[in-house]
């Protein structure tokens, strides 16, 4: 017969413990969450964490998600529980998912706290550059049990990105003002990933000194900052109407040069593997907008 110190030895160990199987992370807001075992019921709260749940080979594992969580179409056929800013605490609950994903700088923390006083377990991303998407496949693969896919499109992912840092390294630093939208007039602050893809297409965002992450500018800050270029998201394919509202102020080098761009939002301002798409967007405007500088 073993005595109760060889099971206390095992216990140590791991070996024969319940607990053995837990998972303990540390999500992006510093929050502590554990797991008795991978995800296998997971409700995302934004619509660029579920498309890289699929991207990370978890898509099966998604039960619940938000509004405009379209992509991949699998997606589109997900339960709602309402927006990325709010959220049918009830809907969520009532699926009894074992992890719940969220966007830190994007979900309202008051539901997150919510949530969490349900007893939910609640993982907060918040991915700033652009190289943290792939940090972000590798953790949700960690989360849901599928490694090896994630990790594959992690390296994939890094693969990528640094082709396009090779591609736009030494190249001359072009000004741009990223547009986010009319009214309010929106852009992008120093801690945004979009402003992360203007600095590897060796750009300059024009506002990278404001400190929030979408903040309001006036019309006065754009004339007086003179960006050579203007890139609008707008809410979809189309290129949005207003701007062209630019063109009546014809002192601006980015009108004098026709440097006005459209990229799709999709693949510009949600934190997927898609975010490169959109920087090689970004990048080859800006390689135009070299292009039409004046020759000496």
């Amino acid at each position: 017969m073993k005595s109760p110190l060889f099971f206390v030895l095992l216990a140590s160990l791991g070996l024969c413990s319940s607990a053995a199987a837990e998972l303990l992370f540390t999500d992006d807001s510093g929050h502590a969450v554990r797991l008795a075992a991978p995800a296998k019921r997971i409700v995302s709260l934004a619509p660029h964490l579920a498309e890289s749940l699929y991207a990370a080979g978890a898509g099966e594992a998604l039960v619940g998600t938000v509004d405009y969580s379209d992509y991949p179409p699998a997606a589109k056929k997900v339960p709602r529980i309402g927006g990325y800013s709010r959220i049918d605490l009830e809907a969520v609950a009532a699926l009894k998912p074992d992890l719940v994903i969220a966007w830190e700088s994007g979900n309202n923390l008051s539901e997150i706290a919510k949530l969490r006083g349900l007893g939910l377990n609640v993982y907060l991303f918040q991915p700033n550059k652009i190289a943290d998407v792939a940090e972000q496949l590798v953790r949700l693969g960690q989360l849901a049990g599928s490694e090896p896919v994630a990790n594959a499109a992690a390296a994939n992912f890094r693969q990528r990105l640094a082709a396009l840092q090779t591609a736009n390294a030494g190249k001359p630093g072009v000004r741009v003002f990223y547009q986010i939208w009319k009214a309010p007039l929106m852009t992008v602050g120093s801690s945004q990933i979009i402003s992360d893809a203007i600095r590897l297409c060796a750009g300059e965002n024009v506002f990278g000194h404001l400190a929030p992450m979408a903040p309001v500018v006036s019309l006065e800050a754009v004339l007086a900052a003179n960006p050579e270029v203007i890139i609008a998201s707008g809410i979809g394919e189309t290129r949005p109407e207003w701007l062209h509202d630019w063109d009546k102020w014809t002192r601006l080098t980015a009108v004098k040069r026709n440097n006005l761009f459209h990229i799709h939002p999709d693949i510009m301002q949600r934190h997927t593997p898609r975010i490169l798409d959109g920087s090689e967007k970004l990048c080859a405007d800006l390689d135009l907008a070299r292009s039409r500088r004046p020759t000496r």
